[in-house]
């Protein structure tokens, strides 16, 4: 492609973005790495939804994030979130553990991550989930996407099963993802993955894609990002250039999937 056909095609690219973002005050950045988040938390059915709403009048979809195990109580996660309703995105962020997140530090003494994960097992988190999906759905969205990371980039994977609700979903360095999670998919997914991560190593990451090209009939998208490790889409070391890079392009990857398989924030 000529030099002049790459440019026209940037800035046709960049009006089409700037077209369809929304912004909050002055705010010319759409991902914030910090700060405070400017959401709000809402109690629906003894389930607390953390809310982001673009500026947008009448966004037409709804991003539900599924967190990682520190949920809503860490602040980069309401943060994704509203950089997501930046995006032009309605956001839901259910507290996916009911005030029961993993400390920070999972070192932490009388913290025992085995009884943890099997308390917030499925048939917990499902129900609350739905309430977001819900939530969404009663604010007029025309589609509902899902954009998980870490424990809830598995959930991003199990909404996607016929009768959730779900379009499309992004999943960023995935928890405990099985085989027949992936297999029951029914809607477009796109999969951010990291250089180094004991969650999803090499050899998973190679079958996950084995699955998704052979077994999986919906359109799909593998991004493996160099530098990073697990949990880099929420939790990255912005001063170093390339994490700062991956937590963004992802973001942006899952931006883009959701454009092109639900129809665009506005």
């Amino acid at each position: 492609m000529r030099a002049s056909s790459i440019a026209t095609t940037l800035l046709l690219w960049a009006g089409a973005v700037s077209a369809k973002q929304c912004s909050y005050g002055d705010d010319p950045k759409i991902i914030a790495h910090t700060g405070t988040p400017v959401g709000t938390e809402i109690v629906v059915t003894n389930s607390t939804l953390y809310v982001s709403e673009p500026k947008c009048k009448k966004p037409k979809i709804g991003v539900l994030y599924l967190t990682d195990a520190f949920s809503i109580q860490f602040v980069n996660n309401k943060l994704l979130a509203d950089s997501f309703a930046r995006a032009g995105y309605l956001t839901v962020a259910p507290d996916m553990f009911n005030n029961d997140p993993a400390p920070f530090d999972l070192a932490t003494p009388g913290f025992n991550a085995t009884e943890w994960t099997l308390r917030h097992n499925p048939t917990a988190i499902h129900p609350i989930l739905a309430k977001g999906v819900a939530y969404l759905r009663s604010k007029g969205v025309s589609k509902v996407v899902a954009a998980g990371y870490c424990f809830g980039g598995r959930y991003a994977f199990r909404m996607l099963a016929a009768g959730m609700g779900v379009d499309a979903g992004f999943s960023a360095h995935p928890s405990l993802l099985e085989d027949s999670e992936i297999l029951a998919v029914t809607k477009p997914i796109s999969l951010a993955a990291a250089e180094i991560d004991a969650m999803m190593p090499p050899a998973r990451k190679t079958a996950i894609e084995g699955l998704l090209s052979t077994q999986v009939a919906q359109p799909y998208q593998v991004s493996l990002y160099g530098g990073t490790s697990h949990g880099f889409g929420v939790r990255a070391n912005i001063s170093d250039p390339e994490q700062k890079f991956g937590k963004e392009a992802a973001f942006y990857q899952a931006v883009r999937w959701f454009d092109a398989w639900a129809g665009g924030a506005l």
